[in-house]
């Protein structure tokens, strides 16, 4: 398994576990870089650790700030849909950079997560 898809599995495993996702931002917003597969992407991580290490590469005023997963699923993800926003998840390493999915694919693959139904069904 390669890097990437070792911290997309940690991801929902994390995410199923703790109920929490983290994310990155500053006072004027937050960071939506073009991921590898060449789409914007908005991040979030699995554990406040890994949040905070990006946070750290961005730059001094930026901070890792958690969310409750059913926030997330509920009222971020939807949004992210709307502005035709991919999900990068877990990005690691001194670029950031890792798998970004789908809202759709990061549904199917949380409910699996917590052993609930795919998603649109």
């Amino acid at each position: 398994m390669s890097v990437s898809g070792a911290q997309a599995a940690a991801f929902f495993r994390d995410v199923a576990r703790t109920r929490t996702v983290w994310w990155v931002r500053d006072d004027e917003g937050c960071p939506v870089p073009v991921a590898t597969s060449g789409h914007e992407a908005f991040p979030y991580w699995s554990t406040k650790a890994r949040a905070q290490r990006a946070a750290e590469l961005w730059g001094p005023d930026f901070r890792a700030v958690s969310m409750p997963l059913d926030q997330w699923r509920n009222a971020a993800l939807p949004d992210l849909v709307e502005e035709d926003l991919r999900v990068g998840i877990n990005w690691s390493g001194p670029r950031l950079t890792g798998w970004d999915f789908t809202v759709s694919e990061v549904v199917n693959r949380l409910n699996h997560a917590l052993g609930e139904p795919p998603y649109g069904r």
